[in-house]
């Protein structure tokens, strides 16, 4: 059949014998999920809220099952960590319509990944019955997970830990809408960032509160402080959001102009896609070998269309000045001095990458901005995200 019809055609059979109810494409969300939520009423949970007396409490996670390089899932088992660092129990519910690796793969491919926290808390499926009663607070992390989580009978008080604006992921249709409706479901959302907080709250009249971004002083830090020939792009074409095609034409443009600087590009492996010059391509990398590479480079270009990357303050960390399209979802997140907002246009990106690697203070220039995120660690954000929850959860 695969040989007649072609691969289209194939696909589409497979996605009507497993999605009878007329859906076009596979969704991580379950058809039955999407037909029952009807967010106009509230959630018992949230209309009256569990009071809840005890300090340390038993808290669910709903998630889709996460993958070895999966970036929003090591910072989802990040604040896990600093729930349990805290003495709360948590139990990871994994949910997802399409995905079909069992909780035991799933803990041993967390459990052999170095980009990983190490957790205490168990991993199951999502229960069809619903979580249990001794459940006091229950976390969605993606809009597939807030719909099984408005639709679970449990008086758990809601969370959202939102990490980014999900609707922005998919062109405007039925999926965006139904990622959009989440927002109204009358959640307390934790947001990575100001942006998403403000954009909520504005938009939606959501509840927030926000974490700001960190870095990982164990992974990421200054130690080159000579030469820096390097321009580094974080590359994921399989990600629209991260602009690839605009990254490769500023890059294209800087190459003719700066060939002797080699152009590093990480983040997925793109040797067989046409690219206009000469490049290194590790593909994704582990967060161990980073650090090298990032004290190689002078500049990084990393462009995020939604909210912004992590990457722009592990750059600095390591004395790579980063160039980042501007806009109210980066500027949100980090005003660091340090970060050359730039027009979203190739030739304003290519001129900017220029200006940064002709600096003649260069050298002095990245130790600064190394300097200027020595506060900004990953504790400091996981204070804040408890102090969030704790609001969320006694007020």
């Amino acid at each position: 059949m695969f040989r007649e019809q072609g691969a289209h055609f194939v696909i589409q059979k497979l996605v009507v014998r497993v999605f009878p109810h007329v859906l076009a494409r596979p969704s991580a969300l379950h058809y039955d999920d999407a037909v029952a939520v009807d967010w106009r009423a509230p959630h018992p949970a949230v209309a009256n809220p569990l009071v809840v007396t005890s300090e340390k409490l038993t808290i669910g996670w709903a998630m889709s099952p996460p993958g070895a390089n999966s970036g929003g899932h090591q910072n989802i088992f990040r604040f896990i960590r600093f729930l349990e660092d805290s003495g709360h129990t948590v139990r990871i519910y994994l949910y997802s319509a399409i995905d079909p690796h069992s909780p035991a793969e799933v803990a041993d491919l967390v459990a052999r990944s170095s980009s990983y926290p190490t957790l205490r808390a168990s991993i199951e499926r999502y229960p069809e019955s619903g979580i249990p009663d001794d459940v006091q607070a229950l976390f969605a992390s993606d809009w597939p997970t807030a719909y099984r989580s408005f639709r679970d009978d449990s008086l758990a008080r809601r969370f959202y830990f939102v990490q980014d604006f999900e609707p922005l992921f998919t062109a405007m249709g039925t999926e965006s809408v139904l990622a959009e409706n989440t927002y109204r479901f009358g959640f307390f959302g934790i947001t990575a960032g100001k942006w998403l907080a403000t954009k909520l709250d504005r938009d939606f009249g959501m509840r927030t509160a926000a974490f700001d971004f960190g870095s990982e002083p164990r992974n990421y830090s200054f130690v080159n402080p000579g030469d820096r020939q390097d321009v580094f792009f974080y590359a994921r074409p399989e990600t629209p959001r991260r602009g690839f095609e605009l990254g490769v034409m500023a890059l294209d443009l800087f190459a003719r102009e700066r060939p002797e600087h080699r152009i590093v590009m990480a983040g997925q492996d793109v040797h067989n896609l046409r690219i206009p010059f000469q490049y290194e391509n590790p593909g994704n990398v582990q967060v161990g070998m980073l650090n090298e590479i990032y004290n190689r480079c002078a500049a990084g270009l990393v462009l995020s269309l939604s909210n912004m990357s992590l990457l722009p303050l592990e750059l600095l960390s390591a004395g790579v000045i980063p160039v980042v399209n501007d806009g109210e979802n980066n500027r949100l997140v980090s005003n660091n001095e340090f970060i050359e907002y730039t027009p979203p246009i190739p030739k304003a990106l290519a001129d900017r990458l220029i200006t940064v690697v002709d600096r003649p203070d260069l050298a002095a220039h990245a130790r600064r901005a190394s300097e200027s995120v020595a506060e900004f660690d990953w504790a400091r954000s996981g204070a804040q995200f408890l102090a969030a929850f704790e609001r969320g959860m006694r007020g």
